[in-house]
């Protein structure tokens, strides 16, 4: 089980397969595992490297203020271990963030920017740090689990099945860290320094994620972004529908030479 160790936090990842390298960044509240599908469907052409957030998964849960910076250099840590030269990253929600963060702080690297569901200005988490805080994890984890995703999605025995998977590490998450990483968001501010990005950026939404509008107007102040739409999902569309979403993201990986037609 690797490890990389960035400035005392210890960050799990997995890597599955072998090819140019793709890093694959969660949302708050899910760990590496959000990405179950697109490891199957993309370690085919990539080596898939999968990486749990600080606060998540099998990764250290730090209660010390942090920061988008700090986490974009976990990840960053991860990519040196691996020595990666180049790479795609594609982040969701927080992941995005990181995402975003990479690729302004390090375009050397990262050649192509996937962000799905994430907006670069400030954001408000006061409901989700309430509900850690005051109604525990164990309860209050499957319903920000079920609010990601479209309720027929949530009801269904699929969706019932998959998000109840992420309880399982309901005992090693500590609520603390977590109130540390949306506090993060809520300071964020990454819209001035859009232009800066060179690379080609794909934006991606669920139809109905209530981020959709400020990932629209992201998409706008980035040069040659496109931004395309999940049907029929929330916020948690790469979860949802992943041939949907796999065939956008093949799509726009094979129009800048990063897989074969």
């Amino acid at each position: 089980m690797p490890y990389c160790s960035v400035n005392g936090i210890r960050i799990y990842y997995e890597i599955s397969g072998e090819g140019f390298p793709m890093v694959l960044i969660h949302a708050n509240p899910f760990d590496r595992r959000l990405w179950l599908h697109q490891i199957a469907s993309f370690s085919t052409y990539f080596k898939v490297i999968a990486v749990d957030l600080r606060g998540y998964g099998h990764s250290d849960k730090p209660t010390t203020k942090t920061s988008l910076s700090m986490m974009a250099e976990d990840v960053m840590g991860v990519c040196r271990q691996e020595e990666l030269k180049e790479a795609v990253v594609m982040g969701i929600s927080v992941g995005g963030n990181v995402a975003l963060q990479l690729g302004l702080d390090h375009p050397d690297v990262f050649k192509a920017l996937i962000l799905v569901g994430c907006s670069s200005g400030p954001s408000e988490h006061r409901t989700r740090i309430d509900g850690y805080l005051n109604e525990g994890v164990e309860k209050y984890h499957i319903q920000h689990l079920r609010a990601l995703v479209s309720p027929e999605f949530a009801d269904s025995t699929l969706g019932k099945y998959l998000l109840a998977r992420f309880t399982d590490t309901d005992p090693k998450l500590n609520p603390e860290s977590l109130r540390q990483i949306f506090e993060a968001l809520e300071v964020k501010n990454l819209t001035p320094r859009l232009p800066e990005l060179k690379m080609p950026v794909l934006l991606l939404n669920g139809e109905f994620d209530g981020t959709l509008p400020r990932t629209r107007q992201m998409s706008e102040r980035i040069s040659g972004a496109v931004h395309r739409v999940v049907p029929g999902t929330g916020h948690a569309c790469c979860l949802e529908n992943p041939m949907e979403f796999d065939a956008m993201v093949r799509e726009f990986l094979r129009k800048h030479r990063f897989m074969p037609e």
